[in-house]
């Protein structure tokens, strides 16, 4: 291609006109870049979220089905699970895995002058490293010892053997005020390392955990539960351990109990959600090449009119007219071959930065599947700037000879 000497008129063109051209290059640059970068974040947000999820594989979570609006025991708590429903899940369960009920509400910390809001959960000790992996200090021993988040602690800039008080209802003052005058504070025993998005909905970052008989002192509501985690032995046996929960609880098909879910559920639902969105952005990405496309198109056919004498003096030797269509096609090819050659090595760089700022890591960055994005997004690139010529070249090359040569 290089050698044939249409190319290189092609070439002479784009040199003649280098400021025009790399003007209507630069949409493409602007094009690929959005479609590279916006595909890429939406991907690594996707790889980022599975990988946290992943961790949480082999857990099923029931709750009520049904929205909880306040604290257990209060005039607010619209549902929860009850201790016979806990004893059916335990017997459908079995010997297959483990069951940890979870009392969770929100409210307020206060430590010295600095104060947080988040969730607190109570559960019983034992169970905390089932799925909680406690960075620094150690489980809870006493009954007003708790653990704290990672980023809850450093928002409210504690550490191991600090004191924090915590609101006894997330609405007002405690609900059993003879018990949280000595209750409502806590020692720092551990601080729980980040979790993410994980699938038992337990998101300790911003929150403590505190045993479930200081929880039930502190807000009544005892053998109400707000949850159920059940960690499965083997994750091949995840749906008949559902199937048997949901036989033995909800009896009633058209009202059920409880709401059974566990993480590819959850996968599933939050990536449709990120592909909705993901497909949103590269559509902003889409908009961005067709405004190139017209960019092109239009530079292409300011090409044609300048070149009209040379275009009928082309034909009237004998140039066969596929051959005027191939110079101009290899116009907007080079244009293409710039633009996103550009857009490729900015897309890396860009791409790059909006991850780590948006996600916060970049491991997931070279992955096939996000990587892809950037020679994609040329290829759309280049096809967008030939389809753009494409019309300016079948113009050029139906001209009649006699009234090109006879043009100004």
């Amino acid at each position: 291609m290089i050698g044939d000497i249409f190319f290189q008129l092609s070439v002479r063109s784009v040199k003649l006109n280098f400021t025009r051209s790399i003007l209507a290059s630069i949409g493409i640059v602007i094009g690929v870049v959005a479609i590279s970068a916006m595909g890429m974040l939406g991907t690594n947000m996707s790889l980022q979220v599975e990988d946290q999820l992943s961790s949480s594989a082999n857990t099923i979570v029931i709750t009520a089905d049904a929205i909880r609006m306040g604290p257990p025991g209060s005039s607010s708590s619209a549902s929860y699970i009850s201790k016979t429903q806990l004893n059916k899940i335990k017997s459908a369960v079995g010997t297959n895995g483990t069951v940890i009920p979870l009392y969770s509400t929100t409210t307020q910390f206060t430590s010295g002058n600095v104060q947080g809001r988040g969730s607190i959960y109570g559960m019983n000790p034992d169970d905390v490293n089932e799925f909680l992996t406690i960075g620094n200090g150690t489980n809870i021993a006493g009954i007003n010892e708790a653990l704290i988040g990672l980023s809850l602690s450093e928002s409210l800039g504690v550490e191991v053997g600090d004191r924090i008080k915590v609101s006894s209802a997330s609405d007002g003052p405690p609900t059993n005020a003879s018990s949280s005058a000595s209750r409502a504070t806590l020692t720092i025993a551990g601080i729980i390392d980040d979790r993410g998005t994980v699938a038992d909905s337990v998101s300790t970052d911003n929150g403590i955990v505190v045993s479930k008989e200081w929880y039930t002192a502190q807000y009544d509501g005892k053998d109400e539960y707000t949850q159920v985690n059940v960690i499965v032995d083997d994750t091949d046996m995840i749906a008949e351990i559902e199937d048997a929960i949901d036989a033995k609880i909800n009896t009633d098909e058209k009202k059920p109990s409880i709401r059974i879910t566990d993480a590819s559920s959850q996968l599933d639902t939050i990536s449709s959600t990120l592909s909705t969105l993901t497909t949103f952005c590269l559509a902003i990405g889409g908009i961005s090449l067709i405004v190139a496309a017209v960019s092109i198109f239009n530079v292409m056919m300011m090409s044609v009119n300048e070149r009209v004498q040379e275009i009928g003096i082309l034909l009237s030797i004998g140039t066969e007219t596929g051959e005027v269509r191939r110079m101009f096609l290899y116009e907007a090819f080079i244009l293409g071959i710039v633009g996103s050659g550009i857009g490729g090595l900015m897309s890396v760089v860009i791409g790059y930065s909006v991850v780590d700022a948006m996600i916060g890591t970049t491991e997931f960055f070279f992955m096939p599947s996000s990587i892809i994005y950037v020679p994609a997004g040329m290829v759309v690139g280049m096809v967008v700037c030939v389809i753009s010529g494409l019309y300016p070249a079948w113009r050029a090359s139906n001209m009649d000879p006699i009234d090109a040569l006879r043009s100004d």
